[in-house]
């Protein structure tokens, strides 16, 4: 009997067997895992710290430019430095001349730059809209001749000028009332004011949101916002002025009447100027297959520059093909 029982010992023992080893490499694979995971969010919100860091420098570096800028005075351009855009570029370029072998084995070697400084006076102000608790009628016609042209609903104006004249007012009735929409600070939040999202995509490049009214700058804006910004200009006056201020810039609006072309046309202090005080700075810092964009808006006030809002945001790039 002792014989028949030794094959069923030694099959009991070899099953015991492979269940520790199954044992043992699941718990070694579960704390594989662990620790990749551990390595991986690690490395991602290093990553994040230094792409914080490296783009909080970079409107450090865009801010420096606008108080330079400011020294030198006059009238705002694009010929200007702020107004030439930094291509993308490889991040250690910026970093150190010295070429050595920590330098090259460092990450930022696949870390690149990019940036661009807009002036946000070269669009119109949404604000524009509202004073004194009121539609501003001068702001509405604007706006009116520049949903005109992109062939937007006029009928999306009146609404939008309406909430807009709702969300800025201080009275308590409407302050208490839920259904008053909240202001917004750039175009992209606009639908809470009754704008389609077709109409905002149309809108974006032309117009902006800023705390305070403000003038456009005649140096900067597009024809179509000169346009819109001057009553009794054609789009083809608009395009003229464009290609005389690319060659000379206007120090004044006495130049720009002279270069207007058009008796009728009248410049004011209150819709136009040749400064600006209001700029967007945009960075972005691409590392492997993410992309961290940032938008900032700054208030320039003589050699103060002050940040109004920032926006971050990180772009996960698909992996290339193998």
């Amino acid at each position: 009997m002792k014989r028949l029982k030794w094959p069923q010992q030694r099959g009991a023992a070899i099953l015991t067997a492979m269940l520790t080893v199954v044992l043992v490499a699941t718990l070694a694979s579960t704390t594989l895992w662990q620790q990749w995971r551990g390595v991986e969010v690690e490395a991602a919100e290093r990553s994040r710290t230094q792409s914080a860091w490296v783009l909080t420098g970079a409107l450090d570096w865009a801010r420096l430019i606008l108080i330079e800028d400011a020294r030198k005075g006059g009238a705002d351009h694009l010929a200007e430095p702020w107004a030439v855009p930094l291509e993308q570029a490889r991040l250690s370029t910026f970093l150190a001349a010295d070429r050595s072998d920590a330098l090259a084995a460092d990450d930022t070697q696949d870390a690149f730059l990019s940036g661009q400084i807009v002036d946000l006076q070269s669009k119109l102000n949404i604000a524009n809209l509202v004073m004194d608790g009121k539609v501003h009628e001068p702001s509405r016609l604007v706006f009116a001749r520049l949903f005109d042209l992109l062939n937007l609903p006029a009928s999306e104006l009146a609404v939008m000028a309406d909430n807009l004249r709702l969300a800025q007012s201080s009275s308590a009735e409407d302050s208490a009332n839920s259904t008053v929409p909240l202001l917004p600070q750039d175009p992209d939040q606009l639908a809470w004011v009754g704008l389609s999202a077709s109409t905002i995509a149309r809108l974006r490049p032309f117009v902006t949101v800023l705390p305070m009214r403000t003038p456009v700058n005649l140096n900067t804006a597009t024809a179509e916002v000169i346009y819109a910004c001057v009553e009794a200009f054609e789009l083809a006056d608009a395009n003229r002025l464009v290609r005389t201020r690319n060659t000379s810039h206007f120090t004044s609006l006495a130049d720009v009447r002279k270069a207007g072309g058009n008796a009728a046309a009248q410049f004011n202090d209150g819709q136009h100027s040749v400064t600006t005080h209001f700029f967007e700075v945009r960075g972005k810092l691409q590392v492997d297959q993410t992309t961290v964009q940032e938008q900032t808006v700054v208030q320039r006030d003589g050699l103060d520059v002050k940040t109004l809002w920032r926006r971050r945001g990180v772009v996960q790039m698909p992996a290339p093909l193998q």
